[in-house]
C-alpha cells in the first residue's frame, strides 16, 4: 500500500492536517484530505461540514451544496450547515430557495429578528 501525503496517518492526523490547510486557505489540499475522511467516516458531521466549507471558499458551490444537504440529512437542526446552505444557494442566484434555509438557521440560533432581505421578521409562520 503506497499512501500519498493526503492519505498518510490516522484519521485524527488527517483531520488536523486538513484543518491546517483550511486555515492556511489551501482549500484544494484541504478538500483532498477531507474527501478521503468523509468517505471513511460518512456518518461524522464535522469532516463533511469542513469539506463543504472548503468547497464554498473555492467556489465549487454545487459540491458544497451536496455536502451541506448530506449534513442536514444526518442533523436537520445543524444551524451552521443550514446557514451555509442558504449562503451557497444565494451565491448560485437561488435566493428564493435560500430564504427558507436562512430563516431556519436564524431560528435555530435564536436570531428571531433576522430576514434574508434585511427586514424584521414578524413571525416564522407568516414568512
Amino acid at each position: 500500500m503506497s499512501d500519498t501525503y493526503y492519505e498518510f496517518g490516522t484519521a485524527a492526523d488527517r483531520w488536523d492536517r486538513a484543518r491546517m490547510f483550511f486555515e492556511a486557505k489551501e482549500y484544494m489540499s484541504a478538500a483532498r484530505i477531507l474527501e478521503g475522511l468523509v468517505e471513511e467516516v460518512p456518518e461524522q458531521v464535522s469532516p463533511r461540514l469542513l469539506l463543504a466549507r472548503t468547497y464554498y471558499h473555492s467556489a465549487r458551490l454545487g459540491r458544497a451544496e451536496t455536502q451541506l444537504r448530506a449534513v442536514l440529512e444526518r442533523d436537520p437542526v445543524e444551524h451552521y450547515a443550514r446557514l451555509m446552505l442558504g449562503r451557497t444557494l444565494e451565491r448560485q442566484g437561488r435566493s428564493a430557495e435560500a430564504a427558507g434555509h436562512l430563516r431556519m438557521a436564524a431560528a435555530f440560533s435564536g436570531d428571531f429578528d433576522f430576514a434574508p432581505d434585511g427586514a424584521a421578521v414578524q413571525g416564522l409562520s407568516g414568512t
